[in-house]
């Protein structure tokens, strides 16, 4: 259980406040606790000690293969200009300088009250004790002892949660009117860029282009892949824009970071992609359209607009999802980034190792795409049938190649029990009314209004199915049964009566700048697993599970290494 806002005591420290608190109110399932530490620096260091040290193996590896002549570098910014030393000297007393000073900022952070935060992560003696803590308020000030489930060690993101419970706020609003604005701003590029996307436009900006520009092949181009690949352009920085804005809010898991990054990237598609591109013309045109109309115009100028934005979309889906598909299984992008950082910075084996990890799936791109897709389906399914196939295809190639992926490929850096299932649900039902409210607007110009109160019961079922799958299966991905949890207690004591689970539990999240100073000791798990034939791909798939994520850098506690007591 993770426990935050800890009240100060000038008498007490926070690991003393911890467990006094909870040996008090929680005396019968109470059994450790780690405090948080503000370890941001200490982790600095401790990379640029990494970095040195590897370009230390680098120039020892380049000596031994011509021990006649002594590798040489200069001392300035990458060793560009300055004196010119013995570069296997100068990066051994840099190392030795580095490592004077990490352990020196290792004893501050560690006895430094002021780096010691006001939360810990607490672990019980039974399942039961720890849902009636996580799931209940511990004082009458409900703005103190927060508890919360923790995520798993490998899920935790560590740096932020040296951020204070206070400002999580205030953080949260200006996210809120940053992305507002991201996603309102953003569209008068993208209209700008659509508006020069068609013959008309371009013909307009630049009369000299008009004898090319009329060429059939230019033309068609022009008119068929043009506008999918200016808005394709204008999307890839917005995935790592969102997920700085949602590092700055301060979650303090890598699962809470990607689904928040998924739900706003999800929004912004809907808005700029779905919605600006079927309203035609410029973004000021398009807000002086709803401004000078009523709210009830608005579904049917937006069913007007539907059928005529068909074929961009097809475009768009054979860009962007079809082609995004054949890149994926490709994986065009990895492979040449490999290819430039295997050529100017690795040096060594373990860069050539880094170089080549392929990460993790990210959800919080993948997913809201493949829903902007469900989207479109959901609304053209009925306007314009024939753009159905072409949904149907992407599907099933998605489903093909990222099982493939998963599977494969992609490294399970987090486990987090299903947690974006209710955002995708959520967004599904979004999809299903949207899709109603807009053939309801399509259907007034048509001369079909006398349907249009029958199809008013279409958006009122929808939302009432929503609210009660969320009354009925929301609370399982939310809250733990005490009932379940009594059962699965009562099974382990039975099948496990020695088991020391304060031995499996005391180390799991201690951070991990604290279980030492770089990964040898998870390279050397990683060799052993090898050498026992356990993974004979060179997929780095041996990663899935027991050791560290690349944003936590800690282990996952593994069933394998509890310890029993001697009975």
């Amino acid at each position: 259980v993770l426990v935050r806002n800890v009240p100060p005591d000038p008498d007490e420290s926070v690991s003393e406040l911890v467990e006094h608190f909870f040996l008090v109110n929680h005396p019968d399932h109470y059994l450790t606790h780690q405090v948080v530490h503000n370890a941001n620096s200490l982790s600095s260091m401790i990379k640029k000690k990494k970095k040195l040290r590897n370009r230390l193996d680098y120039y020892e590896l380049k000596c031994s293969r011509n021990q006649a002549k002594r590798p040489t570098t200069k001392t300035g910014f990458l060793g560009l200009w300055g004196q010119k030393v013995d570069a296997i000297e100068f990066y051994t007393m840099e190392i030795d300088k580095i490592s004077k000073e990490i352990e020196a900022e290792r004893q501050k952070t560690t006895n430094n009250p002021k780096s010691i935060m006001p939360a810990a992560f607490v672990s019980f003696k039974t399942r039961w004790g720890a849902a009636v803590c996580a799931q209940t308020q511990q004082t009458k000030n409900p703005t103190i002892w927060l508890t919360e489930w923790a995520s798993e060690p490998r899920d935790v993101y560590w740096q932020n949660l040296a951020i204070p419970f206070v400002s999580l706020t205030i953080r949260k609003l200006i996210m809120f009117v940053a992305f507002f604005f991201l996603t309102f701003f953003f569209m008068i590029p993208i209209a700008f860029v659509q508006s020069l996307a068609n013959i008309e436009g371009i013909e307009k900006a630049a009369p000299f282009l008009k004898p090319v520009i009329e060429l059939s092949l230019i033309k068609s181009f022009i008119q068929g892949f043009l506008p999918g690949i200016a808005l394709k352009i204008f999307l890839i920085i917005l995935p790592a824009i969102l997920m700085l804005m949602s590092k700055f809010e301060g979650f303090t898991s890598i699962s809470s970071l990607e689904r928040r990054s998924a739900s706003r990237y999800y929004f912004f598609l809907l808005i700029n992609v779905f919605l600006g591109n079927i309203i035609a013309g410029a973004a000021f045109e398009q807000l002086d359209s709803f401004l000078n109309k009523s709210a009830n115009d608005i579904p049917k100028t937006i069913g007007v607009a539907i059928p005529m934005k068909a074929t961009f979309f097809i475009t768009y889906i054979m860009i962007d999802g079809w082609a995004g598909v054949a890149g994926e299984i490709l994986r065009l992008k990895p492979l040449i980034i490999f290819h430039i950082k295997n050529s100017f910075l690795v040096k060594t084996e373990r860069d050539r190792e880094e170089a080549m990890d392929p990460g993790s799936l990210g959800f919080n791109t993948g997913e809201p795409q493949i829903q902007l897709y469900f989207l479109l389906g959901l609304v053209y399914a009925v306007v314009t049938p024939i753009l159905l196939p072409f949904i149907i295809v992407f599907f099933g190639l998605a489903f093909l190649v990222y099982r493939h992926q998963i599977i494969n490929v992609y490294n399970q850096e987090y486990e987090s029990a299903a947690a974006f299932w209710p955002d995708v649900h959520g967004r599904v039902i979004t999809a299903l009314i949207i899709s109603q409210v807009l053939l309801l607007g399509l259907l007034t110009t048509k001369e079909a209004a006398s349907t249009t109160p029958v199809l008013l019961a279409l958006p009122v079922l929808t939302i009432s199915f929503h609210r009660y799958c969320k009354n009925r299966f929301e609370p399982a991905f939310k809250r733990y049964p005490l009932q379940e949890a009594m059962m699965k207690d009562t099974l382990e004591r039975a099948k496990e009566p020695n088991l020391n689970l304060k031995g499996y539990l005391q180390n799991a999240y201690i951070h991990p700048v604290f279980r030492g100073e770089d990964d040898d000791e998870n390279y050397e798990i990683t060799t052993e697993w090898e050498q026992e034939g356990l993974v004979p791909t060179k997929r780095q798939s041996r990663k899935n599970t027991p050791l560290p994520s690349k944003y936590s850098g800690s282990s996952s506690p593994s069933l394998p290494e509890v310890i029993h007591e001697p009975l």
